[in-house]
């Protein structure tokens, strides 16, 4: 099954006056990270979340976005902190007598001090909320796989029918490959009677041997049936029951290799121009495996 690496889910929860909410967004990333987003008096459930989530994914980043509001379940209080206070009033004071200063420390100096205040968010039902959060994340994931496969799908037929213009270029290299081979073993007969201002002897099997080498250095028959190989395996993949994304990256990769070796071995300029056109559309390939989970 080909699973997109990118797509969202949403799920909210209402208990009393308070609404919980759950926001996923992935998209592509070389291994999974997930990266929880929720209120400083939830930070305790960071490692849930991920723990929740780890089984459903295998890559891509995870953006998790947790929202609570209302008042039914938390309660916000401001704490001072004394010891700092203390320190703070007695610097000043200090300061006071250094300098000979007459003003008094007012309620409005202290109160622009904000390091005195941390305002926290108090759980009053933890375990009620920690299930509704639990839940919402169970809703949005199964949304959010349900996307990813909805666009694996299209991301499969997209990459069996580039797969099936790859094919059909090698199709046409093979056809055009066993002409190459005798224009290549003609040309490079020719310059040698040149060179030697004669016409190479018919019984000099020796020498003709030499020219079958040399044409053959240019041969590009094993480059096409690795292609055929790798191909008939990028297919294959396409339908496995699991994470396939690094597995395509890697076959596109030695295709682009194998295309590379007959580009450099070939001097034929339709050969040339077929090349081109494999390097086009195995770069448009690789750009979509990188969407494949």
């Amino acid at each position: 099954m080909v699973r997109s690496m990118t797509g969202y889910g949403r799920s909210s929860k209402i208990v009393e006056d308070t609404t919980v909410t759950v926001e996923l967004k992935s998209v592509n990333h070389r291994f999974l990270d997930i990266a929880p987003k929720m209120p400083r008096f939830l930070l305790y459930l960071e490692e849930k979340v991920k723990k929740r989530l780890q089984p459903s994914f295998t890559r891509g980043r995870l953006e998790v976005f947790i929202t609570v509001e209302g008042k039914a379940l938390t309660k916000r209080t401001v704490k001072m902190d004394w010891d700092l206070l203390d320190q703070y009033i007695t610097q000043l004071r200090e300061a006071k007598a250094r300098y000979g200063l007459v003003e008094e420390i007012s309620v409005n100096v202290l109160t622009n001090l904000e390091d005195l205040f941390t305002i926290q968010e108090l759980e009053e039902h933890e375990d009620r909320m920690e299930s509704m959060i639990l839940s919402c994340i169970d809703e949005a994931c199964e949304h959010l796989v349900s996307m990813r496969v909805q666009e694996g799908d299209a991301l499969r037929q997209d990459l069996r029918n580039r797969v099936e213009t790859v094919v059909s270029i090698v199709d046409d290299l093979k056809s055009r490959r066993p002409i190459v081979v005798d224009e290549t073993r003609e040309r490079i007969k020719t310059k040698i009677e040149e060179y030697a201002q004669a016409a190479l002897p018919q019984e000099d099997s020796r020498l003709l041997h030499e020219v079958g080498v040399l044409a053959e250095k240019g041969d590009i028959a094993e480059e096409i049936t690795r292609l055929y190989s790798h191909t008939d395996q990028f297919i294959t993949t396409l339908g496995l029951n699991d994470s396939i994304g690094r597995k395509l990256d890697f076959i596109v990769q030695e295709m682009n290799r194998e295309t590379n070796t007959i580009g450099s071995k070939s001097t034929d300029s339709k050969i040339s121009e077929w090349v081109v056109l494999l390097k086009s559309e195995l770069e448009k390939i690789k750009e979509q495996v990188q969407n494949v989970e």
